[in-house]
């Protein structure tokens, strides 16, 4: 019979095994991202043939609550598009819509009453509007613009047959420091769950934002709570339903960054929070992969599974320092595994933003991990409402785009 020394130590190493895992998860990122380059890898977007010979029609959904100011942008910008089969559905939640006029018949202003307060609701509300059954949901926040050509190349991947699609993000506002921590988090998280997914044929991670699917697939979404994480049980529907999302770099979506610091707790707040309600979605998905063998889905719930990511670091110092003491072969081990990430995260940086200044806020992260610290203490809070975002860079698309060459 093992002693208890023993099954403590084999319950240390598979924990140091799990944790080491998920650190090395950018490292194995870059390398297939520079094999598939290196060796000039058909992207799977490439692969597949058109097997929709039509122009499918969306229905977009804007959730605005209290900042009716940036509408007007984000539907000037999808008024812009090159591709013009959508209808718009703004759910001014709580706003004062008397200065919100369009000549265009396409938009839909509409005004719940009493105010919602939640975007799961603004969400059913909008549908519930629909002047018929359009064939695409896209679901948008009032801080995003979108690239002229956005819904062209959305549209291209459902002829191409996928049902699911993510765009990508890139930031509006790139001019203090927490907007660009806030946007190294984003390029991190775009390139490992996304981008990287779906350049080697696997099932991408979706946003809160910027999501586009069939919109039957909605239908038997049946939500948890309505304070945040909506997108993690739409997730889990939506791949369970289609059995691959697919992610366009190519569909390109702007959306505002936090410029201060209770503004990122708030925002991880939310994001932990989310983490922790919609923990049995992602099992789901996790223990579905293992009962079919399915190692896409096996993958995307490890990944989903995994603790923010300054839990993780706490977690490999934390082994790091018992092994130094214990188990110094493992102590060495947990230096190069620290090495490769750090490694590989500025790696990811360079190839997502083409930008050396990003590579000095880099310097700046410990202040986001103490940030994220403390937005474990706004849990309690964010189960109680919404801890909203506040957004302040009012601004149309031609003056980002204008910025971006």
């Amino acid at each position: 019979m093992q002693t208890f020394y023993e099954i403590v130590t084999i319950l240390f190493f598979l924990f140091q095994g799990v944790v080491a895992l998920y650190l090395l998860i950018p490292f194995f990122s870059v390398v297939v991202y520079g094999f598939i380059k290196a060796f000039s890898i058909k992207h799977p977007f490439n692969k597949r043939k058109i097997v929709h010979d039509k122009n499918f029609e969306f229905g977009i959904i804007i959730t605005a609550h209290q900042e009716v100011e940036f509408i007007k942008p984000l539907v000037a910008s999808i008024l812009g598009q090159t591709y013009q089969h959508f209808y718009i559905y703004v759910v001014a939640d709580d706003c004062d819509t008397s200065q919100l006029q369009f000549t265009d018949p396409r938009v839909i202003i509409l005004s719940p009453s009493p105010a919602l307060h939640a975007k799961i609701k603004s969400i059913d509300f909008a549908r519930k509007s629909f002047t018929r059954e359009h064939d695409i949901t896209l679901i948008l926040d009032s801080d995003n613009l979108l690239h002229p050509n956005f819904l062209s190349v959305v549209n291209q991947h459902f002829q191409k047959g996928y049902r699911v699609v993510q765009a990508d993000f890139k930031p509006k506002n790139e001019d203090s420091l927490y907007a660009r921590i806030d946007a190294i988090g984003d390029m991190y998280n775009f390139f490992v769950d996304r981008e990287i997914r779906m350049m080697a044929g696997m099932s991408a991670a979706i946003w809160g934002s910027g999501i586009s699917f069939e919109s039957a697939l909605y239908d038997e979404i049946a939500y948890k709570t309505l304070v945040g994480g909506f997108d993690k049980k739409l997730q889990s529907t939506l791949l369970l339903k289609t059995k691959k999302i697919a992610f366009s770099t190519d569909a390109v979506l702007y959306d505002e960054k936090v410029e201060s610091g209770s503004s990122l707790e708030n925002q991880r707040a939310r994001w932990m929070l989310s983490y922790f309600n919609y923990f049995k979605e992602s099992s789901k998905i996790f223990f579905t992969g293992l009962k079919t063998l399915n190692p896409d889905f096996i993958y995307f719930g490890f990944v989903l599974l995994r603790p923010p990511q300054f839990l993780l670091f706490a977690a490999a110092f934390f082994s790091l320092v018992i092994d130094f003491f214990l188990f110094p072969g493992l102590f060495y081990a947990w230096l190069v595994i620290i090495a490769l990430y750090i490694i590989s995260f500025a790696a990811i940086i360079l190839i997502r933003s083409k930008q050396i200044k990003y590579l000095k806020t880099l310097c700046m992260l410990p202040v986001f991990a103490g940030r994220q610290a403390l937005a474990l203490l706004k849990l309690g809070k964010a189960s109680k409402k919404f801890l909203k975002t506040p957004h302040t860079k009012l601004v149309y698309i031609e003056d980002v785009l204008a910025k971006k060459q």
